[in-house]
């Protein structure tokens, strides 16, 4: 089985910064797709950033040339950096990810972390 764990959330100032983290374990083989999602209270999840293996990345438009998705398959990792944040920018942000463990299918499957909140105030 797999294990993804969030870090690097809290409370910020509009404007601010933040790191989020998730690593994970477990009988990994290979990291396929892995996103971040966020979700608002009173409205659904909704799909934040992309990576793909190759490093090719997506945004919502929300959050384009704010938010920078990157991965570090050696820990492995994936971070979210989250830069000049608002306050619609407030949810707990997941990490989501396709991957492929030892015994599993060779396309991978979908594992989520339990979430970290961001809150954005002054």
């Amino acid at each position: 089985q797999v294990r993804l764990v969030e870090s690097g959330g809290g409370l910020v100032q509009p404007g601010g910064s933040l790191r989020l983290s998730c690593a994970a374990s477990g009988s990994i083989i290979s990291i396929y797709t892995m996103c971040w999602y966020r979700q608002a209270p009173g409205k659904e999840r909704e799909l934040v950033a992309r990576v793909t293996r190759d490093g090719t990345t997506n945004y919502a438009d929300s959050v384009k040339d704010r938010f920078t998705i990157s991965r570090d398959d050696a820990k492995p990792t994936v971070y979210l950096q989250m830069n000049s944040l608002k306050p619609e920018d407030t949810a707990v942000y997941y990490c989501n990810g396709i991957i492929r463990t030892d015994g599993g299918g060779r396309f991978g499957e979908d594992y989520w972390g339990r979430g970290t909140q961001v809150t954005v105030s002054s």
